[in-house]
C-alpha cells in the first residue's frame, strides 16, 4: 500500500490546525482535553476545507482530512495494511502530538499509536479492536449495523460453549468455541476464530443480527488458527480434520447444530483455504463467504520477495480454469476497494468461479485488507450463502 503523509501543518500563529474539528485553539489546557473527549476522536472534514497547502494525496476524489491526537509523548500513528505509519508533530510548548492525514472516500481502518516502542488503542475514540487497536470511518463510509461500539477496555463475552479439539496433523489440539445464534442452525465456520472472539464481537453482532431478521438462525463454530501459513495454505489435512473428527465433536457437543448445511467463512488466507476447500471438498463445504481471499497464492509465493506479483489468481485459478463442475456452490466474495494490488486476483476468480457454475456474489467493502472493512459483509454475506 501507498504510504499516506500527514497534511502540511501551519506555522505557529497561523490559523489553529483544530478550529475546522471544532475544538478550541487553546491546545494542551484542559479546557482543550475535555473538549476533545467530549468530541470524540478522530474527526474528518472535507479535504481542502481550511486547507492552505493545497496538497493532494494521490487518491480518487476529493477525500477527507482526518485529526488525530496523542496526548504526552511522542508518537506514530500506526494502520492496518492502508497506509504507512504517519508522525505526529507536536504543537510547541504543549502535550498536544497531533496529525491530519489525508483518507480516501470509503474507508474504515484499524489503527493504533505506536509510542516508546508498545502500541496503544486510541485513548479518545470509543470504536476499539481488541485491548490496543481502534478504528476509524471516514463519514462517507457505510454503517456496520449491528457490531457495537466496544472500547479497548471492554471485556467481550464468550461463547459458554467450547469442546477440545485434537487436530491431527493441523499443529495439534486446541480449544473451539460454539454459539448457537437464535436457538442454532447451520453451522458457520468462522476461520481464524480468535480475532471473531476477542477483536470484533462476532458473537453479539449475529444475536443482533438475527434479531433483527437480518440473518437466519445459524451455530458459530470458532475455529482458532495455530499456524495461519501452514494451516490455511492450498493443501488437504485441515479439512480431512474438520471432516473427520471437528464437525463430528460438534455434533455431539449438545449444542443445537446442522453440521450437514455449512458455510465456511474466511477471510485473507481463510479466503482463500474456503475456496479450496469448496474445490476439492465439494461434498463438505457448497457455500462460502470469502472476504479478501489470498488467490495469489502458489506453492513459491509465500517466501518471494513480491507475493503478490505472480499469476493472476495464482493456484486456485489454475484450479478453476480445469472447469470443475461448481453447480452446487453458493459463494460470496468481498474485496476491500482500496486493496488495489488483491483486486486482479479476486477479480479473476470471481469470474472463473461463476463461469464453472456457482452461485456467486460479488460485493467491495470500505476498506483495505482489514477485518474491520470486512466484519458486515460476514454478517451479510452469510446470510446470502445460506439462501
Amino acid at each position: 500500500m501507498r504510504p499516506t503523509d500527514a497534511v502540511n501543518c501551519p506555522s505557529e500563529g497561523a490559523r489553529s490546525p483544530f478550529a475546522a474539528y471544532g475544538l478550541p485553539d487553546a491546545p494542551g489546557t484542559e479546557e482543550f482535553w475535555s473538549a476533545v473527549g467530549a468530541a470524540g476522536l478522530p474527526a474528518s472534514v472535507p479535504a481542502g476545507e481550511g486547507d492552505d497547502d493545497g496538497g493532494h494525496d494521490g487518491h480518487d476524489g476529493d477525500g477527507w482530512r482526518t485529526l488525530f491526537l496523542w496526548r504526552g509523548s511522542p508518537a506514530d500513528v500506526v494502520f492496518e495494511s492502508w497506509s504507512g505509519p504517519v508522525p505526529l508533530r507536536r504543537r510547541a510548548g504543549t502535550d498536544c502530538w497531533y496529525a491530519e492525514v489525508r483518507m480516501p472516500e470509503r474507508l474504515r481502518v484499524t489503527y493504533w499509536f505506536r509510542a516508546g516502542g508498545a502500541a496503544y488503542a486510541d485513548p479518545f475514540n470509543p470504536v476499539g479492536a481488541g485491548g490496543d487497536r481502534s478504528i476509524a470511518a471516514t463519514p462517507d463510509s457505510p454503517a456496520q449495523p449491528y457490531w457495537p461500539d466496544l472500547g479497548p477496555d471492554a471485556v467481550l463475552p464468550l461463547p459458554r460453549a467450547r469442546i477440545r479439539w485434537a487436530a491431527a496433523g493441523t499443529g495439534g489440539r486446541r480449544t473451539v468455541r460454539l454459539h448457537p445464534v437464535a436457538g442454532g442452525g447451520p453451522v458457520v465456520l468462522l476461520l481464524d476464530g480468535d480475532d471473531w472472539l476477542y477483536l470484533h464481537p462476532a458473537m453479539t453482532a449475529f444475536d443482533a443480527a438475527a434479531a433483527a431478521g437480518a440473518v437466519p438462525p445459524v451455530t458459530l463454530v470458532f475455529l482458532p488458527a495455530k499456524d495461519r501459513e501452514a494451516e490455511f495454505a492450498c493443501g488437504p489435512r485441515l479439512w480431512e480434520a474438520v471432516r473427520d473428527e471437528l464437525l463430528p465433536l460438534v455434533a455431539e457437543s449438545g449444542v443445537p447444530a446442522d453440521p450437514d448445511r455449512l458455510v465456511v467463512a474466511g477471510q485473507s488466507l481463510g479466503g482463500l483455504s474456503a475456496v479450496y476447500a469448496a474445490l476439492e471438498f465439494p461434498e463438505l463445504v457448497s457455500r462460502v463467504a470469502c472476504q479478501s481471499g489470498s488467490f495469489w497464492w502458489t506453492p513459491g509465493a509465500p517466501g518471494s520477495a513480491d507475493p503478490l506479483g505472480g499469476p493472476v489468481g495464482g493456484s486456485v485459478a489454475d484450479r478453476l480454469r480445469e472447469r470443475p463442475d461448481l453447480s452446487g456452490l453458493r459463494v460470496a466474495f468481498d474485496v476491500g476497494e482500496h486493496e488495489t494490488r488483491m483486486l486482479p486476483h479476486c477479480a479473476l476468480t470471481e469470474t472463473l468461479a461463476e463461469r464453472a457454475g456457482a452461485a456467486v456474489r460479488v460485493s467491495r467493502s470500505a476498506s483495505a485488507h482489514d477485518r474491520a472493512g470486512w466484519r458486515h459483509a460476514l454478517l451479510r454475506d452469510v446470510a446470502w450463502a445460506l439462501g
